[in-house]
């Protein structure tokens, strides 16, 4: 992928005038009135995620006083309690007026099952085509179609980490590399802190995609979905074997615990290091911890130089009951004051290479700034490299060999491989 640029900007009648500003596209005045109610499904349902999406929501209630938002989330981290519940929906033929999906071959499965509706007029009239970076619109884009509305850019590969524990085990600086990473989750450990922490089926997945990246390097790992790097081979048996040894490391009780929690044991002193994306700061921030101070951050080991990223993004289904509300919902997600009110919030840096970097914190500047300059890598976890199919089967081989006592190697990698073909079928 080609490298690429990138609180609520105004008051709320501002907002509006922004956003109503908008052009329409062909097909938005098809069904005449406008719609009294806007159904948004998501799976931002506490913390940093919530008030983003509340922010978000504001923006377009300053635009659209008549329409009543009603907010469906289902809460779970990365949407696995979510994407289940939609599926239902959709099969039922009563989708949302419009659902999160992230960029890539995630949304690329919804749109080959024709459950979504064809954007391209409305990048036209709104001229994203120039605002979201190409490369993005890609990921976006199915047979010349684009089918969905960046709100923002996530990286998945961030160590986080307490500064006070650090100092407490004797770490001075975070680590760069994985022999670095494993030497310090021996410090944590003789220093009475649980090294590593971590949470749920996804989370130990988000981790073993970090480390296959981190062991492989960013063109090897490519090439396990583009079918150059053998799922079986001796490489992808490397990064196994380093992700059971960081699996060694962390709290036993992973599996009764949801990201959140797990990133309690960080802020509170408990546990050494986190990987996970950067929606973690601001979870954090919602609770009204400091950034530099109650906790800190670096690139995760092994991949310094390497964004792992995921866009979250919101769609138009096929037989919405409010479309035009839908219509004048992405309008407002693709709006420069749609997406700088709800990225501050949210964790993420904009999808829009115009945003107003000021309204963002040091850590987003400093990802906005990485963004334009690292080798871009999409995660598996987070849908830009795995379709709804290969990331359910690959979760499952995660959870098979996390509660299996993390032993069998060669299943595994077997059980990945057939996940891959999984998400080919």
């Amino acid at each position: 992928m080609r490298k690429s640029s990138y609180r609520l900007a105004a008051a709320l009648a501002a907002v509006a005038l922004v956003v109503t500003g908008c052009s329409s596209s062909p097909k938005d005045e098809a069904s005449g009135a406008a719609d009294k109610q806007l159904e948004i499904f998501t799976w931002w349902a506490a913390g940093g995620e919530k008030a983003g999406l509340d922010a978000m929501q504001a923006t377009f209630e300053a635009a659209n006083p008549d329409t009543a938002f009603v907010n469906a989330s289902v809460s779970g981290g990365a949407g696995v309690n979510a994407k289940a519940v939609l599926t239902s929906r959709l099969e039922a033929n009563d989708p949302p007026d419009s659902f999160q999906a992230h960029a890539g071959m995630e949304l690329d499965s919804y749109v080959k099952s024709g459950k979504l509706e064809d954007l391209t007029s409305l990048y036209a009239s709104e001229g994203w085509d120039t605002i979201f970076p190409a490369d993005l619109i890609k990921t976006l884009t199915v047979d010349g179609k684009i089918y969905s509305v960046p709100v923002n850019i996530h990286r998945a590969n961030v160590l986080w980490y307490n500064p006070a524990t650090a100092t407490k085990a004797g770490i001075t600086a975070a680590p760069v590399t994985l022999d670095e990473f494993f030497a310090d989750l021996e410090k944590f450990k003789k220093a009475g802190v649980t090294p590593l922490a971590l949470a749920t089926e996804w989370t130990q997945a988000h981790l073993l995609d970090w480390m296959l990246l981190a062991t492989l390097g960013p063109d090897a790992f490519e090439g396990l979905y583009n079918g150059t790097t053998s799922w079986t081979g001796p490489e992808v048996a490397a990064g196994i074997k380093n992700f059971q040894k960081a699996l060694g490391y962390a709290n036993k009780d992973a599996q009764n615990l949801d990201w959140p929690d797990a990133g309690k044991l960080i802020t509170s002193g408990k546990a050494g290091f986190f990987i996970m994306g950067d929606w973690a700061s601001a979870q954090w921030q919602s609770e009204g911890l400091v950034l530099g101070t109650d906790y800190t951050w670096a690139p995760a080991p092994g991949t310094v130089g390497v964004y792992q990223w995921l866009s979250d993004s919101f769609t138009l289904p096929i037989g919405a009951k409010n479309r035009n509300a839908a219509l004048a919902w992405l309008k407002v997600c693709g709006s420069q004051a749609g997406q700088d009110a709800f990225n501050p919030l949210k964790g993420s840096i904009s999808a829009r290479t115009d945003s107003d970097l000021t309204k963002y914190d040091s850590y987003l500047q400093a990802a906005a700034a990485q963004w334009k300059t690292d080798r871009l890598v999409g995660s598996t976890v987070h849908g830009v490299m795995g379709n709804n199919a290969l990331m359910a089967a690959y979760n499952s081989a995660v959870g098979k060999y996390f509660t299996g006592g993390f032993k069998d190697n060669a299943g595994f990698a077997k059980d990945l491989a057939a996940a891959y073909e999984a998400g080919k079928a």
